[in-house]
């Protein structure tokens, strides 16, 4: 689902253009109510966002807890001045301290955060395991991590196709080459077990889009997950994982999920841990 990412060694499957930008903001406001529901934290506790991005993110965030103080964390300068941009627009009242930087090299001392905050992160970490241990460092005794990621092997639709599940596996597939992992949402639990936090509880995140819930069929189905499939097009082709037919008539199999009569699920996972 994506986010944009805070390591040195990845490579960013999606891409830093404009469009994927916007894709980032629809998919953030169409999902916020699912996501962000239960994740508030009380004025005056300071909060890492680690990968903040475009802050596509970072405005439900802080929406949901005003009064906090939060770090904004990024690896890439031009996703933090968006965010920055975006954040000065819709939440001007808001105390963010901007942080361009590397995830696993955090210049904060032990403890110094009493919640971080991660969305569509550890799937492009090649080590998610030492992503959560630095996390886990700057983060006080009792304090509470949060995680939300996608699993790509939870989307299911109709029509079934298998061009369009092809053309999925091939995201699936240039992810996991440019050292990532588009299905890790089933992995949360044992990742943040391995990484010494307690008290850990995943629970699922489902969409359900069809016809009775146009809102979702555009902002999800049609402008989230289509359109970020769609986007990997030139690197699937140049990597010989299919033709150009091969992928467009996956593609537009896939679309006709989000016309008349058509369904799409998908499952997202959000892990609560405690830093014990």
């Amino acid at each position: 689902m994506t986010s944009r990412t805070s390591t040195h060694h990845n490579h960013y499957v999606h891409g830093y253009s404009d469009t994927e930008a916007q894709r980032l903001g629809n998919q953030a406001d169409t999902l916020a109510e699912l996501l962000h529901a239960g994740t508030a934290y009380p004025a005056g506790s300071r909060v890492l966002e680690a990968g903040c991005g475009v802050g596509a993110q970072t405005v439900h965030l802080l929406a949901g807890s005003p009064g906090v103080l939060l770090t904004a964390a990024d690896l890439s300068a031009d996703s933090l001045s968006q965010a920055r941009a975006r954040v000065a627009a819709e939440a001007p009242a808001a105390q963010v301290a901007w942080h361009h930087g590397d995830l696993y090299r955090l210049p904060f001392a032990d403890g110094a955060f009493d919640h971080v905050f991660l969305c569509f992160v550890l799937e492009h970490l090649p080590d998610p395991a030492a992503g959560l241990a630095a996390l886990r460092r700057v983060l006080r005794p009792g304090g509470t991590i949060t995680v939300i990621e996608g699993d790509h092997g939870s989307a299911f639709f109709h029509p079934e196709s298998a061009p369009a599940r092809h053309t999925v596996d091939h995201l699936v597939r240039l992810q996991a080459e440019a050292g990532g992992d588009a299905l890790i949402g089933r992995r949360l639990y044992p990742l943040l077990t391995a990484a010494g936090f307690a008290d850990v509880t995943v629970r699922p995140r489902t969409v359900y889009a069809d016809g009775g819930r146009p809102a979702l069929v555009e902002g999800f189905t049609r402008r989230t997950f289509v359109a970020m499939v769609e986007a990997v097009r030139a690197e699937a082709l140049a990597s010989g994982l299919t033709t150009p037919e091969a992928f467009d008539h996956g593609i537009a199999d896939l679309r006709r999920a989000a016309e008349p009569g058509g369904t799409f699920h998908y499952t997202f996972f959000k892990a609560v841990a405690v830093n014990p």
